[in-house]
């Protein structure tokens, strides 16, 4: 019956939002850079955060220190969307709220030199997950194929509170209620694939520190493949990686290949399930059998992703 009611309270939060959002005008205007091409509500993803409120509360205050660190990257995501803050100032707070998060999961135990490189990937994963939400429908479809597998391994290794993920589920469909449409009534913003993302790599964290097992980072391959190229493609042309683009292969498929952003998105999430869910197939294979599966998948994911991007690169004549 409490899901029936953290149903109800999140749609009543995000009919709340829009009110506010419309008021003052938070809104996201299609430039020559965006997938859009009309005006559009921006930050529906807080409904995210909310979801996590509830189960903080619900829970007795349980994973203290994850949820202040998500409270301050969500009040400071909200803000950029609002307002655009300097870089700076939004780093030093994805520094601080990651660091609050390597308190919950325990990191401080280990040398410097791991909490650094840690404080690397966890910082770099949040921004390209903000980055990948560029289409109706891609973090929602995407985090719910992601929280899937990782509700999933959870009744396997019990590694996190199930309500947690249950939570994050039923706050990712009612944004998704929204979001992926032809026609969306509002994107996620900055909000809400920064917290988005800030959650999902707690969840990953807990289950890497429980299980000691590196291959449930391929839960989040097909992201980190399309990041990875399009970040070394730009960097070969010199341009500017942290700005605004449409090069990732998502965008191609949307915009020049003309292809429903909606099957785009679907196509993501589903072949990630299908790639996590090979992973748990062989998580408790050997350490040999895992290293050449991942190897393996990595090497073919990318050369299936360098082959079509390259054709519509040729095709639509993409400089």
């Amino acid at each position: 019956m409490h899901y029936l009611v953290l149903v109800i309270l999140l749609f009543v939060t995000e009919w709340v939002y829009f009110k506010i959002a419309d008021k003052f005008n938070i809104i996201d205007k299609p430039n020559e850079r965006s997938s859009h091409s009309e005006v559009t509500l921006r930050g529906g993803g807080i409904v995210f955060y909310f979801a996590v409120m509830a189960f903080f509360l619900y829970s007795g205050f349980e994973y203290p220190w994850f949820f202040l660190g998500l409270t301050l990257i969500t009040l400071i995501s909200f803000l950029d969307d609002v307002f655009t803050l300097s870089n700076k100032i939004r780093l030093f707070i994805h520094l601080v709220s990651v660091l609050l998060m390597f308190q919950q999961w325990g990191l401080f135990d280990l040398s410097v030199i791991w909490i650094l490189l840690s404080l690397i990937v966890v910082i770099g994963t949040i921004n390209a997950y903000n980055f990948m939400d560029g289409i109706n429908g891609i973090t929602a479809l995407y985090s719910l194929a992601v929280l899937g597998l990782l509700a999933i391994v959870n009744l396997q290794v019990n590694f996190i509170d199930p309500s947690l993920i249950y939570y994050s589920i039923i706050g990712t469909v009612v944004f998704g209620f929204f979001n992926i449409r032809v026609k969306a009534k509002c994107f996620a913003g900055d909000v809400g694939s920064v917290s988005m993302a800030f959650i999902v790599l707690f969840m990953l964290g807990m289950l890497l520190i429980k299980t000691e097992n590196f291959i449930y980072i391929l839960f989040l391959a097909i992201y980190g493949i399309d990041t990875v190229w399009t970040i070394f493609r730009r960097a070969l042309k010199k341009e500017n990686i942290f700005k605004a683009h449409r090069s990732h292969l998502y965008q191609l498929l949307s915009n020049e290949a003309k292809k429903n952003k909606l099957a785009v998105s679907v196509a993501y999430a589903v072949i990630q399930f299908i790639v996590g869910y090979l992973v748990i197939a062989v998580s408790d294979c050997s350490v040999t059998t895992q290293i050449l599966f991942g190897i393996g998948l990595l090497f073919g994911l990318s050369a299936v992703y360098l082959v079509l991007k390259r054709s519509l690169i040729k095709k639509y004549n993409i400089q």
